[in-house]
């Protein structure tokens, strides 16, 4: 397969960072990402090429192959960041910064942030140089997403150290002993920002 050839054997993740993991991501999120490269909501010409002949059910076909993989993780990198850092960015991904209506990662991403079947992806195992660029593309308008786009209001309010400290944080952390996203997200405690998020629902024509 040719996705493999970038995005490592079995979809465990380029040895680069720069190409993530597929396996066990949610297949309506995987699904979404290759519309959005196919659809130019997302600018990759190698994958445009490669999606762009692909019919949606193909597209369909090639996301449940790696959601359904079920593969160990390597242990997170040591973190590189300041204590007070990775303190900043525990803060945010966990509770956001309601002085700043900004939500908290697991909000939309699940209390484990492993995701949330069937369209939000996890965000654990992810090397943070690919969290930086991904964030860093939600800002630029580089990485667009259905409507309402939640991450690219969310990434709008972060500034540069809260970007730093939130993947820092991230991408320190462990797995958690089962990876697989949530069937759904809990009741946000009271006064939690909830973003209102297009790519939570499946867009029209999406069959996950």
């Amino acid at each position: 397969m040719a996705c493999t050839a970038c995005h490592g054997a079995q979809g465990r993740a380029g040895p680069d960072g720069y190409y993530p993991r597929l396996a066990g991501k949610p297949a309506g999120y995987l699904y979404n990402q290759l519309l959005n490269f196919r659809d130019g909501r997302r600018h990759y010409a190698l994958m445009t090429q490669l999606v762009d002949p692909l019919t949606d059910d193909y597209l369909m076909e090639i996301a449940r192959y790696f959601s359904a993989l079920d593969l160990p993780y390597p242990p997170p990198a040591a973190p590189a960041a300041a204590p007070d850092v990775l303190r900043r960015g525990k803060a945010l991904v966990l509770q956001g910064d309601p002085g700043r209506r900004l939500p908290a990662c697991v909000s939309c991403h699940g209390q484990a942030m492993t995701g949330v079947a069937p369209h939000v992806p996890g965000l654990l195992g992810l090397p943070r140089d690919y969290l930086n660029a991904q964030l860093g593309a939600w800002r630029t308008g580089q990485r667009r997403a259905h409507a309402p786009d939640c991450m690219a209001n969310i990434v709008g309010q972060m500034n540069d150290a809260d970007i730093h400290a939130a993947t820092s944080w991230l991408a320190a952390q462990p797995l958690p002993a089962s990876s697989k996203p949530a069937a759904t997200l809990p009741a946000a405690p009271a006064g939690q920002v909830v973003p209102a998020c297009g790519s939570a629902v499946a867009p029209r024509g999406t069959r996950p």
